[in-house]
């Protein structure tokens, strides 16, 4: 059996794609120019709920924009600021419920459109036995604007039915946890959903199917939640980063900036 998590909003307490904004704004990975074009497609992103084509369309420019940038430079920024950057994000709850279904025997599995990169050291940090994520493609130490496999939407569904196929698990009996509509089908394919921190669309088709919905709000350092989580050092030795999620948050980091200093 196994419980299946989102990442973004449901264990961390804010999206991969702003964690990381400030460190990559500072290192020069995104100009003025790219803040200036991506403004409106990020904040629509970020701020509503964004529709299939919406997510597409941002999709698509953040990698074509990180299109050629040097993986071992990305890696080296991360190694250095990983840990610090997400260690408070943790909520207590979703620890807690972690905690609770592997007490129970379950395994544990993050799905989530982040980038692999990101998302694994994270799951490393939280114990979990499983991480799913989305996987730029790296040709000659370099992303070369393609993905390699986009775990959002129908990909959450497909990725957790051949993990349950491999590992012999009942989808009836397993459990699934998401704060986005765009989840539906992550939480539509077990036998028992439920929302966290939902968005209005989801709030509503949780409502429609009696699920349950869970408020978390209790952002916490993982090392004093969970005894024994690994050093920073342990940590950011493996990190990298999930390009997409870098390159949104620099683009939302360096528009709020300059927004601030008019």
């Amino acid at each position: 059996m196994a419980a299946f998590f989102d990442l973004d909003k449901t264990i961390i307490a804010k999206s991969s794609t702003l964690a990381f904004s400030r460190p990559f704004f500072d290192e020069g990975l995104i100009n003025r120019r790219s803040v200036l074009k991506s403004s409106y497609a990020q904040f629509l992103f970020l701020l509503t709920a964004a529709d299939a084509d919406q997510v597409e369309r941002l999709r698509k420019h953040v990698t074509q924009m990180c299109a050629g940038w040097d993986v071992d430079q990305v890696r080296t920024i991360v190694a250095e600021t990983l840990h610090d950057i997400v260690d408070p994000l943790v909520f207590a709850e979703a620890a807690e419920l972690i905690a609770g279904h592997r007490a129970r025997g379950h395994d544990v599995v993050i799905v989530s459109a982040s980038g692999s990169e990101i998302v694994e050291p994270i799951g490393e940090m939280l114990g979990v036995d499983t991480s799913v994520a989305s996987r730029m493609q790296v040709v000659d130490g370099k992303y070369s604007g393609e993905v390699d496999f986009y775990c959002y939407g129908e990909g959450k569904r497909t990725a957790i039915r051949e993990i349950a196929a491999e590992r012999g698990y009942d989808l009836d009996l397993c459990f699934a946890y998401s704060d986005s509509i765009t989840d539906l089908p992550m939480l539509e394919v077990v036998g028992h959903p439920t929302a966290v921190n939902p968005d209005r669309s989801l709030r509503k088709a949780a409502a429609a199917n009696g699920w349950p919905v869970l408020s978390f709000n209790r952002p916490v350092s993982l090392r004093e939640r969970i005894p024994g989580a690994p050093s920073r050092t342990t940590v950011t030795g493996a990190a990298a980063v999930g390009v997409g999620a870098a390159v949104a948050g620099g683009i939302t980091y360096a528009i709020v900036h300059r927004t601030r200093g008019r």
